[in-house]
């Protein structure tokens, strides 16, 4: 076939170029289930053909006119199976967070007029269930788990027969690049979703232009490990680059299954969102911490060198040496922890610490930082493979295909193929985003040496002190968070006289600490409040502060004894910190600070 145009090329793409016995793969029953690229393109077929005979029309291929089809569902090959069946007859796929709560659940199936949801489990099946009878346009409930007294996803492949299946044959040629193949919902600024429409056209350039630039190489043999939520864009984007790049895709069984999944597989490559990487990162130094005498010691100098790596800085014949016999010592045995296949590691969704970046590069562990949002289908700029086209702490050089401009502000802005289509059904949200063509970010920028794009921060996430100062959070954050007795940092002070800090210890470590000063505790919050425990993180405060200006330095700091996370609000499913749920939250602490 000629150069792809829809998503759903990827498996006419990959039949003709590297068909294979294992495109997607997921754990049931204990081992790993490989479907192959025609096991793969015969079920979303099937599905298709079912869904044309429950009525499933993609009309007029227009936004409002085509037929929506929501999923909510954990990561697994039948979440792309429904994706592409859903795209080859021009309806259009609504993916939800699993997590996402019920009223917005309501509110995003209402305001796209979903027809048919697929849920993956029985909680996901009960909460659907609970919310159904709100929901008018809302035919069935299809489940990719079989539940007692719920249909199975394949009774709908069921429907299929030769005709249907012409039919959908027929309507593959007939879909446009420019009909809205997804509605993504985000967090909206006004307390509801907004639905970003993106075009097979949008993601399909993004994808394509993000594996020439990166690059990601046609490896048939390559196997990559997927956990990020499918309905986020980044993970939705990259497994269309590993499909079209003819890369085996295995699901992994859970975030906390990860670690076994990774020596099963022994994967080539992953994406993550910098939260992973961080608590990949303090389970290795708990765990050097440890250890006793000599490997002990030679541990903590294996990172210290580690952080010291520079690729774009040759740091000399003695560095290097002690590097390579780190390597050998230290590393190694990182690596072998990661399945000892990593060629690659792709991080987005919000800034990485660049002490991180340069410990793990320095230990032979490729991490490559990104950028982009939703809106962008996603991919604005990404750090390369090759040397002189990566700097740690920034999001790399913008990627072909992107136009991309600051503002006077700062802020970035961005045009090309990629540029979503628009808002569904809100004009007015839309005009003020795209402007002339230009997508206007809400994040601020800089570019370094001509090319590296550093992100600053989100323009809304800017602050003023009472003094009239502005105060970028993110920085100040991610340098406290170098600290291995940190967890999580947010900075506040918004119309205060001094900036300060709600901290989240790393409880692993300071335990440990605390054991060896000989501090008796039985709980978090006990710890917390011990005078020594205190005088410690006043020491992580005075040791960070003269990395900032005067008025960006932490003068406050109240420690918190329970990390915040998905579950309990406070972090979005992609790991991102919801400022204002945490101020709302900790807001007796907050007080405390400014009493």
């Amino acid at each position: 076939m000629d150069k792809p145009r829809r998503l759903f090329d990827a498996i006419a793409w990959q039949l003709q170029q590297f068909p294979k016995p294992d495109m997607l793969n997921a754990k049931e029953k204990g081992a790993w289930k490989h479907y192959s690229t025609q096991q793969v393109a015969e079920n979303v077929n099937k599905l298709s053909a079912g869904l044309l005979q429950l009525g499933v029309s993609g009309n007029d291929f227009t936004p409002e006119g085509s037929d929506k089809i929501a999923i909510i569902s954990n990561n697994r090959p039948e979440w792309l199976f429904a994706d592409m069946a859903v795209q080859q007859i021009g309806a259009i796929l609504v993916p939800l967070y699993p997590t996402t709560n019920p009223l917005e659940i309501e509110f995003i199936l209402n305001n796209a007029e979903v027809k048919y949801i697929f849920v993956s489990s029985d909680d996901l099946f009960d909460k659907i269930s609970a919310i159904k009878p709100l929901v008018p346009s809302l035919k069935e409930i299809y489940t990719f788990d079989v539940i007692k007294g719920a249909k199975h996803w394949s009774e709908v492949t069921a429907l299929s027969n030769e005709a249907l299946l012409l039919q959908v044959e027929t309507l593959k040629t007939s879909i446009p690049e420019e009909h809205v193949a997804t509605i993504i919902y985000t967090s909206g600024t006004t307390g509801t979703p907004k639905g970003v429409m993106l075009t097979h056209k949008n993601i399909v350039s993004n994808v394509l232009y993000s594996k020439e630039t990166f690059p990601f190489i046609d490896a048939p043999h390559y196997k990559v490990l997927s956990f990020l939520p499918l309905n986020h864009i980044f993970e939705k984007c990259v497994s269309y680059i590993y499909m079209f790049s003819g890369n085996s895709i295995y699901y992994a069984e859970s975030l906390e299954a990860i670690g076994d999944n990774l020596k099963e597989v022994k994967p080539d490559g992953f994406t993550t969102v910098p939260r992973l990487l961080e608590k990949v990162f303090e389970k290795i130094m708990h765990t050097g911490s440890q250890l006793k005498g000599m490997k002990k010691v030679l541990f903590f100098w294996a990172v210290r060198l580690a952080a010291q790596y520079d690729n774009l800085k040759d740091g000399g014949a003695i560095y290097n040496l002690k590097l390579k016999l780190a390597n050998k010592l230290i590393f190694s045995k990182w690596r072998a922890a990661l399945g000892g296949n990593i060629s690659f590691i792709v991080t987005g969704g919000a800034a990485c610490q660049e002490r991180l970046l340069r410990i793990f590069n320095g230990a032979g562990i490729p991490v490559y930082e990104g950028y982009g949002p939703t809106e962008n289908s996603p991919v604005i700029a990404v750090n390369r493979r090759k040397n002189e086209d990566r700097k740690f702490g920034t999001v790399g050089p913008v990627i072909k295909g992107v136009e991309l401009k600051l503002e006077e502000d700062g802020e970035i802005c961005v045009r090309g193929a990629s540029v979503m289509k628009g808002y569904y059904k809100r004009p007015d949200l839309t005009a003020e985003t795209i402007i002339d063509g230009w997508l206007h970010t809400g994040d601020i920028g800089v570019l370094e040496d001509g090319k590296f794009l550093r992100i600053t921060d989100r323009k809304k996430e800017l602050f003023k002190t009472s003094g009239g100062k502005y105060v970028a959070p993110q920085p100040i954050e991610n340098k406290l968070k170098e600290s291995m007795y940190i967890e999580q940092v947010m900075i506040v002070g918004a119309g205060q006289k001094f900036v300060g800090a709600l901290i989240v210890p790393s409880f692993a470590n300071l335990k440990a600490w605390a054991a060896q000063q000989g501090i008796p505790f039985t709980s978090n919050e006990q710890l917390i409040k011990e005078p020594k425990v205190l005088d410690l993180y006043r020491s992580i405060r005075d040791k960070y502060n003269p990395f900032f200006n005067h008025v960006e330095q932490v003068k406050k700091f109240e420690l918190l004894p329970k990390e915040w996370g998905i579950d309990t609000g406070e972090m979005t499913p992609k790991m991102s910190l919801k400022r204002k749920v945490v101020m709302d939250k900790y807001k007796a602490a907050i007080e405390r600070i400014y009493d």
